[in-house]
């Protein structure tokens, strides 16, 4: 069986996982071993972060829509259901958006889903 080496290929595999590792404290920045658990860790982390960042944000915007629901006087429950029922296909991203800066086009949406609940 032939012998490898493998001068070239673990020398740049190495340098990605040190230039990854760039900015860690003490030893994860500058020894190999170190570096490479500390980068599949961090990249871990990054690949749950980003999941949770749409679980987050979906959680403000209901959050915001439902505060300016009660304001008008309807849970946001009703507010959701009177909005399917009137046919008004809005997420809740761009709803979200209305309530907080342009509360007249939000509280014409409520005064159609409280219609459509009636």
């Amino acid at each position: 069986m032939p012998r490898v080496k493998r001068g070239s290929k673990r020398r740049d595999s190495r340098r990605k996982t040190l230039t990854l590792a760039k900015g860690f404290f003490l030893t994860k920045s500058k020894l190999y071993r170190a570096a490479q658990e500390a980068v599949e860790k961090s990249l871990l982390y990054g690949y749950t972060g980003r999941k949770l960042k749409k679980r987050e944000y979906r959680s403000l915007w209901i959050v915001r829509i439902g505060a300016s629901c009660r304001a008008a006087e309807i849970s946001y429950s009703k507010f959701m259901n009177g909005m399917k029922k009137a046919g008004i296909e809005l997420n809740r991203k761009v709803l979200a958006d209305m309530a907080l800066n342009d509360p007249a086009a939000f509280s014409s949406l409520i005064a159609q889903a409280k219609a459509a609940l009636a």
